[in-house]
């Protein structure tokens, strides 16, 4: 059973803290090493996909994104993707949301032939995560992925 996809602005439990500032590299801050050390406590490869998907550092991810905090939402959801089983439809997901976080950053730099390069990595792990039909996987549908990627090619350039 999923759970519905959250709202681009939904919580985690506890209010997700982000930085001042998305980071840019080059341009401003990197948050501090243990910054979202208290969001991916507790997971771990013993954790159902389901419960994954139920994570602070998930719904923090996802929140990360949607505020435009790509590397944040890269951070977080990584954490996530190495607790997915291997060659799972939920790791490819989760995969496939990286690589857009990635080139929402890109994009956020003014990377443009990045952005396409990284785009189409993510259109091809998202593509495999819903090969076998699954209507949704850890709560987001095809149509979520795709809002996202909308996200990233409207994207504009941080001076």
């Amino acid at each position: 059973m999923t759970r519905p996809a959250p709202a681009p602005d939904a919580p985690p439990r506890g209010e997700l803290t982000l930085p001042p500032a998305a980071y840019l590299p080059g341009r401003t801050p990197r948050p501090e090493e243990d910054f979202f050390k208290d969001m991916i406590a507790g997971l771990s490869a013993a954790l159902a996909p389901h419960a994954l998907a139920e994570s602070d550092a998930f719904r923090g991810g996802l929140q990360a994104f949607s505020r435009r905090y790509y590397w944040e939402a890269h951070e977080l959801l990584e954490a996530v993707w190495h607790c997915l089983p291997p060659q799972s439809a939920d790791r490819y997901l989760v995969q496939g949301l990286i690589q857009l976080a990635n080139a929402g950053l890109k994009a956020r730099l003014g990377q443009a032939k990045a952005v396409r390069r990284i785009v189409a990595l993510a259109d091809t792990h998202a593509s495999e995560a819903f090969l076998q039909g699954h209507a949704a996987l850890m709560g987001l549908t095809p149509e979520d992925v795709a809002a996202w990627r909308r996200q990233v090619e409207n994207e504009t350039v941080e001076k």
